[in-house]
C-alpha cells in the first residue's frame, strides 16, 4: 500500500512539474522579454483614456530622450519623436517639419520612418538614405493591407492584434537614427486580448537609439 501511494504522488509531482514547465514555456514563446540592456521599454503609457470613437482622441506627443509625453504647445519643435493620433491614439507618426503628412510639419523636427519585416532584435543597422526616400512612411497604424501597419485590427473581435516581426527604423526629430517595436494598446501587454472591454488605450513599446550618431541598431550583445 505505501509503495502504491508513493507512486501514485510521485506521479503526480512530476505531472505538475511537467504543466508548470510548458506553461512557463508558452508565457516566454508568446510574449517575449523586451529587456535587453540597451533598449528603453515603456509599458502602460496611457493615450487619451475614457473616450471612443465618436467622442474622438486627442493628440499626444513623446520624447524618446526623456522618455515622456510632452506638451502639445511644443509640437512644432524638435522635443518630441512620435506623435500618438486618431482612433484609440493607435496612428504613431514622426515628427518632420518639412512632410506635411507629419504633426510636426512646419517646425524643426528632422523625423523619418521606414518599416522593416524583421524582428527587433535582429535590426542592427540603419537603411541607407535612399531607403528612408523611396519607402519611408509618414506614420504606421491599422494594417489594412499596406504592409506597414503595426497591428490588424480583427472586424469580427474589435480587437487588435500586433503584427509579428515587425519593426520601424526611424531618424529621431534631432537627426540619430532609432528603432522601434509597437507590442500592445491594451493595459498589461496581454499576450492575448478576450474582452473587448479590455482596458486602452496604453501602450507597451520599446525603443532605441543610437547616440554616436552611427547607423548600428545592434541591441544584442
Amino acid at each position: 500500500m505505501k509503495t502504491m501511494k508513493y507512486n501514485y504522488f510521485k506521479t503526480l509531482l512530476i505531472a505538475v512539474t511537467s504543466t508548470l514547465l510548458i506553461s512557463s514555456c508558452t508565457k516566454d514563446q508568446v510574449k517575449p522579454q523586451l529587456q535587453d540592456g540597451k533598449s528603453t521599454v515603456v509599458n502602460d503609457l496611457p493615450g487619451d483614456v475614457g473616450k471612443t470613437i465618436s467622442t474622438g482622441f486627442k493628440t499626444f506627443y513623446f520624447s524618446f530622450s526623456t522618455n515622456a509625453k510632452i506638451d502639445s504647445g511644443q509640437k512644432k519643435t524638435s522635443q518630441w519623436d512620435i506623435a500618438f493620433a486618431k482612433e484609440y491614439n493607435s496612428y504613431v507618426s514622426i515628427n518632420s517639419g518639412t512632410n506635411d503628412a507629419s504633426y510636426g510639419f512646419g517646425g524643426t523636427g528632422k523625423g523619418k520612418m521606414v518599416a522593416v519585416n524583421k524582428a527587433y532584435d535582429q535590426v542592427t543597422q540603419a537603411p541607407a538614405d535612399d531607403e528612408f526616400a523611396i519607402n519611408g512612411i509618414t506614420a504606421t497604424g491599422w494594417d489594412s493591407g499596406s504592409g506597414n501597419g503595426w497591428y490588424f485590427y480583427d472586424l469580427k473581435t474589435h480587437l487588435a492584434v500586433p503584427v509579428k516581426n515587425r519593426t520601424y527604423v526611424l531618424v529621431t526629430a534631432d537627426g540619430k537614427f532609432a528603432k522601434l517595436e509597437m507590442v500592445s494598446m491594451y493595459k498589461g501587454a496581454p499576450a492575448v486580448v478576450t474582452d473587448l472591454n479590455w482596458p486602452a488605450p496604453y501602450f507597451t513599446f520599446r525603443y532605441f537609439v543610437q547616440q554616436d550618431g552611427s547607423r548600428n541598431l545592434s541591441t544584442k550583445d
